[in-house]
């Protein structure tokens, strides 16, 4: 029987950064080796609510929610900035409060432009990349980014208005569930956690701006793979092969970049760690165990 002290315990706190409360939950030794979970849109950092304990263990982890999200702060659209660029500021202000001179990146969905905004902000503070359907590359843009790119055009009321189905329910739960051979392992409460808080009064202009905004990331690609290129840092890939959003076009083009990549392609769809945790967790404590726990 496990002793008390060898189940981890998460922590759910929050954060003043630049005057935006910041929620994020924080499991593991204070001395370990830090991963920063990274999650993306419609959820929060419940995504990682299964992952968490699991390498808390032996690393120091911390995932929080960007504002706008989960439970973070969620500013009027019109006084606040719900932009990429504003949330990597925001994230290095949470990561520099806590002290954090070094972190590996777990990138999912939003993630990676936010992740990668650090990164290239401060390439010296990644020690490691966990790659789970987060997009660098055009190649990953298919058939489900027109409509969006349409509204990246011309920002036209008529195509943020287009866009509106992306925070309906239906569109949150299938999110989770296209793209899975057996939804009995998907737990409704991820939809029942998320389209609540999409419905909050003025979330939805929160979501559009940053469907807008997430054109300005694509024109930083060549900056994001640069610093794959140059850093090389360990990477691994862990991307659900049937996902729509974020397709496995997407997940290829990093073997150009991280020729060392270590790279597993699932049979899932998106929120990938909602049905094959138990193929990932180990893939990603054993990728971490060898590249940057403490010796």
């Amino acid at each position: 029987m496990a002793k008390a002290a060898d189940i981890p315990v998460t922590h759910y706190r929050t954060a003043d950064i630049d005057g935006v409360s910041i929620f994020y939950r924080e499991a593991g030794p204070a001395d370990a080796p830090v991963v920063l979970l990274l999650h993306g849109f419609p959820t929060s950092s419940h995504m990682f609510r299964n992952l968490i304990p699991a390498l808390a263990d032996r690393y120091h982890v911390i995932a929080p929610d960007y504002p706008g999200f989960g439970e973070s702060a969620a500013p009027d659209h019109k006084q606040f900035a719900y932009t990429f660029a504003h949330y990597a500021d925001l994230m290095d202000g949470l990561v520099d409060k806590l002290g954090v001179k070094q972190y590996a990146l777990y990138l999912m969905d939003y993630g990676a432009p936010v992740g990668y905004r650090l990164a290239i902000k401060h390439p010296e503070r990644v020690t490691a990349l966990v790659i789970q359907n987060g997009n660098a590359y055009e190649e990953g843009l298919k058939k489900f980014w027109d409509p969006i790119k349409a509204y990246w055009a011309d920002g036209s009321d008529a195509h943020r208005e287009a866009l509106s189905f992306l925070v309906k329910p239906e569109t949150t739960k299938f999110q989770y569930t296209d793209g899975v051979s057996d939804v009995t392992r998907i737990d409704p409460d991820n939809w029942g956690h998320d389209q609540p808080l999409l419905d909050r009064p003025g979330n939805k202009d929160i979501q559009l701006d940053l469907f807008l905004d997430y054109g300005t990331n694509v024109p930083l690609y060549p900056k994001f793979q640069e610093f794959f290129r140059e850093r090389q840092p360990p990477a691994l890939i862990v991307w659900g092969k049937n996902d729509t959003i974020f397709p496995a076009d997407g997940a290829y083009p990093y073997k150009r970049d991280l020729p060392k990549v270590e790279f597993h392609l699932l049979d899932t769809g998106h929120f990938a760690l909602e049905d094959k945790a138990d193929e990932m967790i180990p893939l990603i404590h054993d990728f971490l165990d060898r590249n940057i726990a403490a010796k």
